[in-house]
């Protein structure tokens, strides 16, 4: 079994986000608590601010924290932080996609698995290990499962 993770380097970017903005948090409220050069609103919508970005940086780390596993003609899809585990027949994929859209001289990459269960399972070229061995692999084993490219107008 070949595992998609998302990347280290993605968790620990975001985790030093986090970490700067929860920092920059602390100094507002310190400075509000000892100084009070600025009015009051000032403040209140900084920490205000501060706060829904922490929390939306958060919630998309958590969200985001899929592992799926393939070979052997199972998929396994895995959500570490809900404790679920679900595994895949091949028939069981109803269809997937592949888009790809070229950024800044770079590709950018997202494969799209739904199954039976009206579930969907969606992993990108930058943010998870082993993208190109699973695109490979539905490419061999679920051709003709494939939604067909687009037409863009």
């Amino acid at each position: 079994m070949i595992h998609c993770r998302p990347k280290a380097s993605t968790y620990f970017v975001l985790g030093l986000i986090v970490l700067a903005q929860v920092f920059g948090l602390i100094y507002t409220l310190n400075h509000f608590a000892t100084k009070r050069t600025y009015p009051t609103f000032i403040y209140l919508s900084l920490t205000v601010f501060l706060t829904l970005v922490i929390l939306l940086i958060l919630v998309k780390m958590m969200a985001g924290f899929k592992i799926i596993s393939f070979g052997k003609d199972q998929i396994i899809t895995t959500l570490p932080l809900r404790r679920k585990s679900t595994t895949y027949n091949l028939p069981q994929v109803l269809a997937w996609e592949e888009e790809s859209v070229i950024t800044n001289k770079r590709e950018f990459k997202q494969l799209t698995l739904v199954f039976e269960d009206k579930n969907s399972f969606t992993i990108s070229n930058h943010e998870h290990l082993n993208y190109n061995e699973f695109s490979i692999y539905l490419h061999k084993k679920l051709l003709k499962k494939k939604i067909k490219d687009r037409k863009k107008p």
